[in-house]
Protein backbone atom coordinates (compact mmCIF):
# COMPACT_ATOMS: atom_id res chain seq x y z
CA UNK A 1 0.00 0.00 0.00
CA UNK A 2 1.46 3.82 -0.13
CA UNK A 3 4.55 4.38 1.00
CA UNK A 4 7.00 7.13 0.64
CA UNK A 5 10.18 4.54 0.63
CA UNK A 6 8.03 2.44 -2.20
CA UNK A 7 9.94 2.69 -5.56
CA UNK A 8 6.46 2.90 -7.44
CA UNK A 9 5.59 5.87 -5.48
CA UNK A 10 8.63 7.51 -6.93
CA UNK A 11 8.36 6.03 -10.25
CA UNK A 12 5.22 8.04 -10.54
CA UNK A 13 6.17 10.68 -8.46
CA UNK A 14 9.58 12.16 -9.37
CA UNK A 15 8.74 13.01 -13.26
CA UNK A 16 5.86 15.32 -12.75
CA UNK A 17 8.36 16.92 -9.41
CA UNK A 18 11.31 17.46 -12.28
CA UNK A 19 8.95 18.88 -14.78
CA UNK A 20 7.30 21.13 -12.50
CA UNK A 21 11.20 22.44 -11.19
CA UNK A 22 11.76 22.46 -14.72
CA UNK A 23 9.24 25.06 -15.73
CA UNK A 24 9.52 27.16 -12.69
CA UNK A 25 13.22 27.52 -13.31
CA UNK A 26 12.27 28.79 -17.12
CA UNK A 27 9.24 31.22 -15.73
CA UNK A 28 11.59 32.58 -13.11
CA UNK A 29 14.02 32.94 -15.82
CA UNK A 30 12.15 34.71 -18.44
CA UNK A 31 9.86 36.55 -16.04
CA UNK A 32 13.34 37.51 -14.50
CA UNK A 33 14.83 38.70 -17.55
CA UNK A 34 11.98 40.52 -19.55
CA UNK A 35 11.08 42.55 -16.46
CA UNK A 36 14.56 44.53 -16.82
CA UNK A 37 13.55 45.24 -20.14
CA UNK A 38 11.60 48.35 -20.57
CA UNK A 39 8.35 48.27 -22.99
CA UNK A 40 8.81 50.49 -26.10
CA UNK A 41 5.44 52.35 -25.57
CA UNK A 42 6.26 52.58 -22.21
CA UNK A 43 2.56 51.54 -20.67
CA UNK A 44 2.28 50.29 -17.11
CA UNK A 45 1.09 46.73 -16.98
CA UNK A 46 -2.49 47.85 -15.49
CA UNK A 47 -2.08 50.74 -18.65
CA UNK A 48 -1.95 47.98 -20.97
CA UNK A 49 -5.00 46.03 -19.87
CA UNK A 50 -6.84 49.16 -19.16
CA UNK A 51 -6.46 50.08 -22.98
CA UNK A 52 -7.19 46.33 -24.06
CA UNK A 53 -10.25 45.95 -22.00
CA UNK A 54 -11.97 49.22 -23.49
CA UNK A 55 -10.94 48.85 -26.98
CA UNK A 56 -12.57 45.20 -26.67
CA UNK A 57 -16.00 47.02 -24.93
CA UNK A 58 -15.37 45.73 -21.34
CA UNK A 59 -14.79 49.31 -19.59
CA UNK A 60 -16.81 47.72 -16.52
CA UNK A 61 -14.08 45.26 -15.35
CA UNK A 62 -11.84 47.00 -13.20
CA UNK A 63 -8.08 46.86 -12.92
CA UNK A 64 -6.86 46.27 -9.70
CA UNK A 65 -3.56 45.67 -7.53
CA UNK A 66 -2.94 42.85 -5.78
CA UNK A 67 -0.35 41.62 -3.22
CA UNK A 68 2.02 38.99 -3.96
CA UNK A 69 4.90 37.77 -6.87
CA UNK A 70 3.05 36.46 -10.37
CA UNK A 71 -0.58 36.54 -8.30
CA UNK A 72 -1.99 37.87 -11.24
CA UNK A 73 -5.66 36.61 -12.20
CA UNK A 74 -8.75 37.31 -13.49
CA UNK A 75 -11.82 36.08 -11.23
CA UNK A 76 -15.02 36.15 -13.25
CA UNK A 77 -17.20 35.66 -10.14
CA UNK A 78 -15.94 39.41 -9.23
CA UNK A 79 -15.80 39.89 -12.88
CA UNK A 80 -12.45 41.83 -12.36
CA UNK A 81 -8.77 41.80 -13.52
CA UNK A 82 -6.14 41.72 -10.60
CA UNK A 83 -2.39 42.06 -10.79
CA UNK A 84 0.80 41.69 -8.75
CA UNK A 85 1.88 45.10 -8.20
CA UNK A 86 5.11 44.44 -10.13
CA UNK A 87 2.88 43.90 -12.57
CA UNK A 88 0.48 46.78 -11.96
CA UNK A 89 2.68 49.33 -12.25
CA UNK A 90 6.01 47.72 -14.17
CA UNK A 91 6.31 49.35 -17.25
CA UNK A 92 8.28 46.21 -18.64
CA UNK A 93 7.53 43.65 -21.32
CA UNK A 94 6.78 41.26 -18.69
CA UNK A 95 4.53 43.39 -17.06
CA UNK A 96 2.52 44.78 -20.21
CA UNK A 97 2.59 40.86 -21.38
CA UNK A 98 1.34 39.24 -17.73
CA UNK A 99 -1.33 42.41 -18.05
CA UNK A 100 -2.49 41.04 -21.51
CA UNK A 101 -3.29 37.37 -20.80
CA UNK A 102 -5.14 38.27 -18.00
CA UNK A 103 -7.34 40.53 -19.91
CA UNK A 104 -7.24 37.38 -22.49
CA UNK A 105 -9.19 35.82 -20.16
CA UNK A 106 -11.83 38.42 -19.50
CA UNK A 107 -12.22 38.32 -23.80
CA UNK A 108 -13.07 34.69 -23.29
CA UNK A 109 -15.51 35.29 -20.49
CA UNK A 110 -17.09 38.26 -22.32
CA UNK A 111 -16.75 35.47 -25.68
CA UNK A 112 -19.01 32.91 -24.02
CA UNK A 113 -15.50 30.98 -24.46
CA UNK A 114 -16.83 27.16 -24.07
CA UNK A 115 -13.70 25.38 -21.99
CA UNK A 116 -13.52 28.76 -20.27
CA UNK A 117 -17.15 27.96 -19.21
CA UNK A 118 -16.65 24.07 -18.33
CA UNK A 119 -13.26 25.13 -16.23
CA UNK A 120 -15.18 28.25 -14.24
CA UNK A 121 -18.05 25.39 -13.30
CA UNK A 122 -15.09 22.82 -12.36
CA UNK A 123 -13.54 25.49 -9.77
CA UNK A 124 -16.06 24.57 -7.19
CA UNK A 125 -15.89 21.24 -7.21
CA UNK A 126 -12.01 20.92 -7.61
CA UNK A 127 -11.31 23.62 -4.57
CA UNK A 128 -13.42 21.09 -2.67
CA UNK A 129 -12.17 17.89 -3.61
CA UNK A 130 -8.81 19.28 -2.84
CA UNK A 131 -9.85 20.03 0.55
CA UNK A 132 -10.81 16.68 1.03
CA UNK A 133 -8.10 14.75 -0.44
CA UNK A 134 -5.66 15.45 2.57
CA UNK A 135 -8.24 14.41 5.23
CA UNK A 136 -9.66 11.29 3.36
CA UNK A 137 -6.07 10.44 2.62
CA UNK A 138 -4.89 10.66 6.70
CA UNK A 139 -7.80 8.99 7.08
CA UNK A 140 -7.24 5.99 5.39
CA UNK A 141 -3.61 5.85 6.71
CA UNK A 142 -3.83 6.25 10.18
CA UNK A 143 -6.82 3.96 10.34
CA UNK A 144 -4.85 1.16 7.91
CA UNK A 145 -8.23 1.56 5.90
CA UNK A 146 -6.71 3.18 2.38
CA UNK A 147 -8.33 0.36 0.50
CA UNK A 148 -11.48 1.67 1.25
CA UNK A 149 -10.82 5.14 0.70
CA UNK A 150 -8.28 4.40 -2.22
CA UNK A 151 -11.79 4.71 -5.06
CA UNK A 152 -12.09 8.24 -3.25
CA UNK A 153 -8.86 9.13 -4.01
CA UNK A 154 -8.76 8.15 -7.27
CA UNK A 155 -12.13 9.89 -8.16
CA UNK A 156 -10.77 13.21 -6.27
CA UNK A 157 -7.57 12.73 -8.66
CA UNK A 158 -10.04 12.19 -11.65
CA UNK A 159 -11.73 15.56 -11.06
CA UNK A 160 -8.29 17.20 -10.39
CA UNK A 161 -7.09 16.38 -13.90
CA UNK A 162 -10.06 16.97 -15.93
CA UNK A 163 -9.18 20.12 -14.32
CA UNK A 164 -5.80 20.66 -15.30
CA UNK A 165 -6.99 19.04 -18.69
CA UNK A 166 -9.43 21.91 -19.10
CA UNK A 167 -7.56 24.77 -17.59
CA UNK A 168 -4.25 24.30 -20.25
CA UNK A 169 -6.00 24.61 -23.38
CA UNK A 170 -7.91 28.23 -21.99
CA UNK A 171 -4.47 29.52 -20.97
CA UNK A 172 -3.13 29.05 -24.25
CA UNK A 173 -6.21 30.64 -25.78
CA UNK A 174 -5.52 33.37 -23.26
CA UNK A 175 -2.42 34.16 -24.28
CA UNK A 176 -3.19 33.57 -27.72
CA UNK A 177 -5.43 36.47 -27.29
CA UNK A 178 -3.06 38.60 -25.28
CA UNK A 179 -0.38 38.50 -28.03
CA UNK A 180 -2.84 39.72 -31.00
CA UNK A 181 -4.64 42.46 -28.94
CA UNK A 182 -1.04 43.70 -27.75
CA UNK A 183 0.13 44.06 -31.39
CA UNK A 184 -3.29 44.88 -32.98
CA UNK A 185 -3.95 47.74 -30.31
CA UNK A 186 0.37 48.75 -30.96
CA UNK A 187 0.79 48.45 -27.20
CA UNK A 188 3.77 46.27 -28.16
CA UNK A 189 5.94 46.62 -31.15
CA UNK A 190 7.24 43.49 -33.56
CA UNK A 191 10.80 43.82 -32.09
CA UNK A 192 9.07 42.84 -27.67
CA UNK A 193 7.54 40.05 -30.08
CA UNK A 194 9.97 37.80 -28.52
CA UNK A 195 9.71 39.07 -25.09
CA UNK A 196 6.24 38.42 -24.79
CA UNK A 197 6.52 35.47 -26.08
CA UNK A 198 8.74 33.71 -23.76
CA UNK A 199 7.21 35.33 -20.71
CA UNK A 200 3.81 33.90 -21.67
CA UNK A 201 5.21 30.17 -23.39
CA UNK A 202 7.26 29.56 -19.95
CA UNK A 203 3.91 30.50 -17.76
CA UNK A 204 1.77 27.99 -19.68
CA UNK A 205 4.70 25.67 -18.93
CA UNK A 206 4.19 25.45 -15.40
CA UNK A 207 0.32 24.41 -16.00
CA UNK A 208 1.19 21.18 -18.17
CA UNK A 209 3.68 20.59 -15.57
CA UNK A 210 0.68 20.48 -13.43
CA UNK A 211 -1.50 18.86 -15.71
CA UNK A 212 1.29 15.64 -15.78
CA UNK A 213 1.80 15.66 -12.29
CA UNK A 214 -1.98 15.19 -11.82
CA UNK A 215 -2.47 12.28 -14.33
CA UNK A 216 0.73 10.52 -12.96
CA UNK A 217 -0.91 10.72 -9.38
CA UNK A 218 -3.95 9.75 -10.81
CA UNK A 219 -1.97 6.68 -12.11
CA UNK A 220 -0.34 5.51 -8.88
CA UNK A 221 -3.76 5.48 -7.53
CA UNK A 222 -4.93 3.36 -10.04
CA UNK A 223 -2.14 1.03 -10.00
CA UNK A 224 -2.58 0.28 -5.98
CA UNK A 225 -6.23 -0.31 -6.04
CA UNK A 226 -5.19 -2.56 -8.75
CA UNK A 227 -2.42 -4.26 -7.11
CA UNK A 228 -4.38 -4.32 -3.83
CA UNK A 229 -6.79 -6.32 -5.51
CA UNK A 230 -4.54 -9.36 -6.01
Amino acid sequence: MFNLFNPLYWLFALPGLLIGIWAQIKLTSAYGKYSQVAVESGMTGAEAAREILDQSGLTHVPVEEIPGRLSDHYDPAKRALFLSSDNFHGRTVAAVGVAAHESGHALQHQAAYGLFNVRMALVPVTQFASMAYMGIFFLGLFLGLMKVVLPIIIAIFAVMTLFQLVTLPVEYDASRRAKEQLFRLGLVHEHERTGVSKVLDAAALTYVAALVSSMLTLLYYITLARDSRR
